[in-house]
């Protein structure tokens, strides 16, 4: 049942059960995995490994997910990295975000232009745009804060809405 409505779309490679399953003229995108790309319609050169790796992605193009649920909500989201299980999970339609580990992004909706790399960084981010946030749980408690950068263990862990902080150092 891969591919299963491909009408138009071209260069695709899907591997796994209902691996990009409603694609139609999405072009050039690669699904492994039960489920990856699953309501994928045009969207293309997306990448998903993983069970249900951009699930719900329709339109979106450029994005890559790896790991079971990375990328899971995104539609129309578009350049997009999530590495990990869960990460960018609740993503919709932010664009430009990059997650690397366990649950890292895994809330965000909209915020685009972050970028989480920890188990857990940014973990409850929203709307949030233009985080960086480095090591475990750093930046976990942010939701709308914007233009944050921390470097740490659970560094600017109890930010929620704060703007414009810098941090550097373990619990900074």
């Amino acid at each position: 049942m891969a591919l299963f409505l491909n009408s138009t779309g071209y260069n695709n490679t899907a591997n796994g059960y209902s691996a990009l399953y409603s694609n139609t003229t999405g072009t050039g995108n690669t699904a492994n995995g039960a489920g990856a790309l699953y309501s994928n319609t045009n969207g293309s050169f997306n990448s998903a490994n993983g069970l249900s790796a951009l699930y719900f992605n329709t339109t979106g193009y450029n994005n890559t997910a790896n790991g079971v649920n990375a990328l899971y909500n995104n539609s129309t989201g578009s350049g997009n990295t999530a590495n990990g299980f869960i990460a960018l999970q609740a993503n919709s339609t932010g664009w430009g975000n990059t997650a690397n580990g366990y649950e890292a992004l895994a809330s965000n909706t909209t915020g685009s232009l972050n970028t989480a790399n920890g188990i857990g960084a940014l973990l409850n981010n929203t709307t949030g745009s233009f985080n960086t946030a480095n090591g475990v749980f750093s930046m976990s408690g942010n939701t709308t804060g914007t233009g944050n950068s921390t470097l740490g263990y659970h560094s600017l862990l109890l930010n929620t809405t704060g703007s414009l902080n810098a941090t550097l150092g373990y619990y900074a």
